[in-house]
This record gives C-alpha cells, structure tokens and sequence, in this order.
C-alpha cells in the first residue's frame, strides 16, 4: 500500500504519535489561489504546534526554484520540484483562476514522475486540470471549483467529475479550493491522528464543522435556492440540467407538476424574475463560464449554451454581461462588471 496515500490503513494513536512524518509538496503554478494555499498548509502547521513535534513537513515548489506570484501579486519563494520530491508522500499541484499553457508540458512530466515514484498525487483549485491532462484522473473521481467545472466537463466529458468540496479516490486528491483545502487537509489529519486532533485544529480557526467528501459544493445560486420552495427549486435543477438542449417553460412546469402561469408566479414572487429570464441568465452565466475558463471557440460556446446563432448570443451576453463574448478574452477573463452575475466569482 502507498506510504502516505488516503487508501493507506489508519494508524492507531502511539503509531500516529510517534516517529512517523509525512511530507507534502505543493507545487505551485503562477497566480496561484493563496486562500487555497493557505488552507492547505496551515492545518498542518497547527497539528505541529498542538502535538509538539512536526509530524507533516510541507515545501512550496516551482518548476525551477524561481519566486512564483500569487493571484494577489505577493512572491512566494520556492524550491526546485525536483528537489523537493525527494522523500514526498504528497504532491498537490496549486493553481489560481486559470492554468495557462506555459510550461504545461514540464507539469505534466513532473505530476507522471511523482506517480512513478509512487507519491500520491492531488491538486487545489483548477489544479486539476492538470491531473487531467497528465491523464492521470483515468478511472477516478475528481472535482473542481464549481466555477471552472462546465469548462472541465467540455474538456474532458469521459472524467467523473463530481460537484463535492473534495475528492479522494485512493490516491488521488481533488479540491474545489478555498477552504475546501483546509476540509481535506483535516480528513487527512483525522485518518492519521484520529477526529478528537482533527476537531482541535478546526477549532484553532474557528472552522465549526468539518465538512466530508458527502458535501457539495454551494456555488452561491444553490445556497439562495436552499429554502425557496420545492416547485422552484426543482425547475431550476431542470434548468441547470438542460443547458445546451433547452427545456421550454411549458415543459418545466409540466415535470414540476405546475401550469406556466403558476410557475410564473412563484419564479416572480420568490426570484423577481420569470422562469424564461432565469433560465436565460443561467446560459448566459454557463457561457460566462466556458469563456473564461476554455479555449473553445465562442461558436461552440453559443451552441453548448442552447443559442442558434452567435448574433443572439453576444445580445444577451453583453444585455446581461455589460461586455461582448469576445471582450472576456481580450481582458483575460477582466470583464467590465456594469451588471451584476447570478453567481459570485473568487
């Protein structure tokens, strides 16, 4: 069994306590998420200060030991990966709102030569593109940010790509980034020092419950949807499902046992919008996010969107958007926010 992968068997408290140490590599990509980061990290140095000894050691790593960039603009020094892999259990690759073709091949070397080295392998954020691209999610389960996620299922539709805070499937580790890292991290921590430890650390950044591989993502929409009632909550869902082969209204209400004008009424006394100018919204946010986060063409983002011409579809992006679908790319994902999304973004 893998020294230090999830599938590993759970070691009681005097093993968990004693000489065993467990290092990980974070592996970070320019403009990585420093909030995915440092959740990553810092429930490891806390276990460290609880249990008076460094039982997880962590190294930042670049591709060359140069300083990399966080999203913020803040340096981060680094290590060469090469160097810092000696004597790794864990390799998490970290990336920031989208992963740039630079250097992907050298990643994509370095994520196969963990895997030969027999070190488990994970990724924070849009990370996981490149567990994806190194085909090194064949078979597994995997998430991402739900932001990036319409982007990723084009990309790679054969990939069971879940909508969790994070995966892990023996030893490959996913995470949707944010504080979703510090969630695995802790589920790491719980497996190998027991939940009691888990908890204290969680407390020691008032993180009041400590969320499992059973949690989805909110992607702020859900959470508003949460306590609206039942009817609308399901033709939304219908919604979300059908964005490319579109549903009409009338069908909705039909599977939501509701005529139209009911429909209409809810949508308008709970969403102060029709059914037909939400589901709009809904295609033009997916586009939105195919945009910034695929290279493909803004033809295919139209038609993956349920739009039949793309004259159609800049009118309501840029009714909804403030911008034309081209200008997304132009400013690199920096849209003109004059109108405000259905979802908020990192």
């Amino acid at each position: 069994m893998l020294k230090g992968s999830p599938g590993a068997r759970s070691l009681d408290r005097d093993e968990a306590l004693g000489p065993s140490r467990h290092t990980v590599v974070f592996l970070l990509v320019e403009g990585v998420s420093m909030m995915s980061l440092a959740s990553g990290v810092e429930p490891l140095r806390s276990l460290n200060r609880l249990i008076g000894r460094d039982a997880w050691r962590w190294r930042l790593a670049s591709l060359d030991g140069a300083p990399v960039e966080a999203s913020n603009g803040i340096p981060l020094a680094t290590v060469p990966v090469d160097e810092a892999l000696a004597g790794a259990d864990f390799l998490f690759v970290c990336g920031g709102l989208r992963i740039q073709s630079v250097d992907e091949r050298r990643y994509l070397n370095v994520l196969r030569q963990a895997v030969r080295a027999k070190i488990a392998v994970g990724s924070l954020s849009t990370g996981t593109y490149l567990l994806a691209r190194a085909g090194l999610l064949d078979g597994y389960r995997c998430t991402i940010h739900w932001e990036n996620r319409p982007a990723f299922q084009e990309e790679f539709p054969e990939l069971t790509c879940t909508d969790k805070l994070f995966e892990i499937d023996r030893d490959r580790l996913t995470c949707s980034g944010g504080v979703a890292a510090m969630d695995m991290m802790l589920h790491l921590i719980a497996e190998r020092h027991g939940a009691d430890l888990a908890r204290r650390v969680a407390n020691q950044f008032h993180h009041e419950r400590i969320r499992d591989e059973r949690d989805n993502q909110s992607g702020g929409r859900l959470e508003r949807l949460a306590n609206l009632p039942r009817p609308v909550r399901s033709a939304v869902h219908l919604m979300q499902g059908a964005i490319e082969d579109t549903l009409s209204i009338a069908a909705i209400a039909e599977r939501v046992g509701m005529s139209p004008r009911q429909l209409e009424r809810l949508f308008l006394r709970y969403l102060d919008v029709t059914p037909a100018r939400y589901y709009l919204a809904l295609r033009v946010d997916r586009a939105r996010e195919l945009l910034l986060y695929s290279d493909c063409p803004i033809l295919e983002v139209a038609i993956a969107t349920g739009f039949t011409s793309t004259s159609h579809f800049a009118y309501w992006f840029k009714r909804l958007h403030g911008v034309r679908p081209s200008g997304v790319r132009v400013r690199g994902g920096r849209e003109d926010p004059a109108r405000p999304t259905l979802e908020a973004g990192r």
